[in-house]
């Protein structure tokens, strides 16, 4: 949001950039805790490509959903109430939600769980 507002984007290509923003930083810290636990580099990636996926694509759905939705939430600026209102609450949703779907995942062996071993 913050690099959207000064760069001036318009409000879908924020939305955009925070996802691939989520996806990547999601993939680099699971990347990042595999390779310190000696996985190859392939094997890290792979590992975190199946353990954030899902999770990450439903906690953005949820999140931008609700961003969305809300109304003036998606043109509320950084200094608004509006915005941290609307994303402390799509957040806390988004986990809600996301965190079943994780549980999910672990039981099934494809969760976070998987690369603790």
């Amino acid at each position: 949001m913050a690099i959207g507002e000064v760069l001036d984007w318009r409000n879908l290509l924020q939305t955009t950039a925070a996802i691939v923003l989520a996806f990547f930083f999601g993939y680099l810290l699971t990347f990042y805790s595999a390779r310190k636990r000696n996985m190859g580099r392939n094997q890290a990636v792979k590992t975190a490509l199946a353990t954030d996926t899902v999770s990450i694509a439903t906690m953005e759905t949820i999140d931008n959903a609700f961003i969305w939705v809300v109304p003036g939430a998606i043109n509320a600026t950084l200094g608004t109430f509006l915005f941290w209102w609307s994303l402390v609450i799509s957040l806390a949703i988004a986990f809600l939600v996301t965190v079943p779907v994780n549980r999910l995942l672990i039981s099934r062996g494809i969760g976070h769980s998987g690369h603790h071993h």
